[in-house]
């Protein structure tokens, strides 16, 4: 069996990679099982400076799912290529660093930096507020994802994967400006924002109100997304949302997507990701699969 893919130019033995923010660097994972196991590593949204983040509390768990409002904590690009890429690079596996920022100055200054270390690919993370546009995001436009897009694409030589945000009324237009501007991949889904009340309380259980939902509960969102964008656009997929088990992450292959990353399922179970290769290779022996590949976008539509 054949369970390598290349990814928008990014070689991996299979397509199981972790969501950035649910893996961090690695280290904590590292004390369950190899990393080299796994097809890709996606980093913890890596920004130009180091980010506080918001206060706390910052998660909390929901039916079949959680919500997150961590506000992209992280000790900023200069320390994780000192401190955090050392010890990801002891590992056989891709390396793909998330990258966030609030203007389009910072994210070009950032993948100007990331283009020079030893990593695999950027993923751009286009759900981070916009400060000098009155805080919209960035992602909910065709423009504005056109535009920031384009700006790192002129300084990345790297492959560029753009994270899209669900929270739009047409992802299928969105994922087409990441094409428009010259990306090589597109992920989805972020997470669906929601909120939870304390009811005794009778006030958020979030401090910062809101959070983004992730987790089972949003999957079949999530697959629903990933067909319209495969129909869309011609560039690779990074599918994700809900995916806890090689049966899910087939699910996603078969609607369009050439890879698959596992989020949420990391706090169930440390061992998600590395159950989900060997789920996958158990369909493929099952419907006697010689090439993974071979799945891709193939599901049958009634």
């Amino acid at each position: 069996m054949n369970t390598k893919i290349n990814f928008a130019g990014i070689e991996m033995k299979n397509p199981v990679t972790v969501a950035s923010g649910t893996f961090g660097y690695g280290r904590e994972y590292s004390d369950f099982f190899d990393l080299g196991e796994l097809g890709g590593i996606i980093t913890k949204g890596t920004s130009l400076k180091p980010r506080s983040g918001n206060k706390p509390p910052r998660v909390c768990e929901t039916a079949s799912g959680m919500l997150n409002s961590i506000g992209l904590q992280n000790p900023g690009v200069e320390y994780f290529a000192q401190n955090d890429l050392p010890f990801l690079k002891k590992f056989d596996t891709a390396i793909i660093v998330n990258a966030c920022g609030s203007s389009i100055d910072e994210y070009v200054d950032l993948c100007k930096i990331l283009n020079t270390l030893d990593i695999d690919g950027v993923e751009l993370n286009l759900s981070c507020p916009n400060v000098k546009a009155g805080c919209m995001a960035f992602g909910n436009t065709y423009d504005g994802v056109k535009q920031v897009t384009s700006a790192v694409r002129k300084v990345l030589d790297k492959p560029l994967i753009v994270k899209l945000t669900p929270n739009v009324t047409d992802i299928a237009s969105i994922a087409k400006a990441v094409e428009d501007a010259g990306a090589d991949g597109v992920s989805l889904i972020n997470t669906l924002l929601g909120m939870k009340i304390d009811i005794d309380k009778q006030k958020p259980v979030l401090a910062n109100n809101t959070g983004g939902l992730s987790g089972p509960a949003i999957k079949p969102v999530a697959v629903r997304m990933v067909y319209q964008v495969a129909q869309a656009v011609n560039i690779p997929i990074l599918g994700m949302g809900g995916i806890v088990n090689g049966d899910d992450a087939i699910e996603f292959m078969l609607a369009g997507a050439k890879a698959i990353s596992i989020g949420a399922g990391n706090f169930i179970d440390p061992y998600t990701s590395v159950n989900t290769v060997k789920g996958i290779e158990s369909y493929m022996n099952r419907h006697k699969i010689e090439d993974i590949n071979d799945i891709v976008g193939k599901v049958k539509m009634n």
